[in-house]
């Protein structure tokens, strides 16, 4: 009957509208649950890597084989060696926080390597540090030589690295005046997942003394990381409690040399750090522990590789 027909019809298109939505529906619940198991095909992470150089700084940013440099630790700690042995070859950017030999004396020594090409800098990015010297000399001269652009980081400045993730510097201030560890450019880098968007930060400090802390946190009332590179080598005149306790970071990361003159990191920041993180397995040096590694994942935070 014509009846029967037209609502056999009605049926068997009904029957298969469900199955295309259910399939669609488990398709996207497949994909998602693809994505947290393993992040298959999804975005890489930015590995950072705090470099043993001895009693200096240098922090390794890499993503999907590009890397910047965050400081260069001393002169004659075979800097460009290690960066050879870890395969890099190009710097997206090179950024020398102040113009202190154990900050800027790697960059000094990358004349050869850059003459050779066995080495490639894109950028030079230094702060608005008015000392003068010979590392500041030495630093520009090399940039100078090889044709390296510079550019002069101000609080309000953003440096691209990677996908879904910034630094922005948040210190010197345009318009202040400041010499060596007070001019230290202080960088923000924060990677957002594209799931929960959550997001995960970290705080290199360089060498950053307690009155440039005071007043970063009086500009910056919501400073926090999840990771703290502890300014001036765990300095006594750096890292406050009050500094420490606004930043709470779950990880303290500390470039500093083995049995180095100077006593760092000092017994009393290594103390406050403690209290701070909850746990002393969270405080990593390179004296100790030699070259280490964090990653930032989209999505799901910071975590040691």
């Amino acid at each position: 009957m014509p009846v029967t027909r037209k609502s056999n019809r009605c049926i068997f298109l009904w029957i298969l509208l469900c199955g295309v939505l259910w399939s669609a529906l488990f398709g996207l619940l497949l994909s998602a649950c693809t994505y947290d198991s393993g992040w298959s095909g999804g975005p890489e992470p930015v590995r950072i890597t705090f470099l043993d150089v001895g009693q200096g700084l240098a922090v390794l940013l890499e993503n999907g084989g590009r890397y910047a440099l965050y400081d260069t630790g001393p002169d004659s700690a075979g800097l460009v060696d290690s960066l050879a042995a870890r395969g890099v070859k190009s710097l997206d950017w090179v950024l020398v926080s102040h113009f202190h030999r154990d900050h800027g004396g790697g960059f000094m020594e990358m004349g050869a390597a850059l003459k050779s090409g066995r080495l490639k800098v894109g950028r030079l990015l230094v702060g608005a540090d008015t000392a003068v010297g010979f590392v500041g000399d030495s630093v520009f001269t090399v940039a100078r030589r090889y044709k390296i652009p510079v550019d002069t980081l101000v609080r309000g400045d953003t440096v691209f690295f990677a996908e879904n993730f910034r630094l922005e510097c948040l210190w010197p201030v345009s318009y202040g005046r400041f010499g060596e560890n007070r001019a230290s450019v202080v960088l923000m880098g924060a990677m957002t997942g594209p799931l929960a968007g959550r997001e995960s930060s970290f705080l290199l400090m360089g060498d950053l003394d307690s009155v440039g802390e005071n007043r970063l946190m009086e500009l910056s009332h919501d400073l926090s990381a999840d990771l703290l590179q502890v300014g001036h080598h765990g300095s006594a005149g750096s890292s406050t409690l009050k500094f420490l306790a606004q930043v709470s970071p779950r990880y303290a990361a500390i470039g500093v040399g083995k049995n180095n003159r100077y006593g760092h990191p000092k017994d009393e920041v290594v103390n406050k750090l403690r209290l701070i993180t909850g746990d002393s397995t969270a405080i990593y040096r390179t004296d100790l522990h030699g070259s280490f590694s964090f990653e930032m994942w989209p999505g799901v935070g910071l975590v040691i590789p």
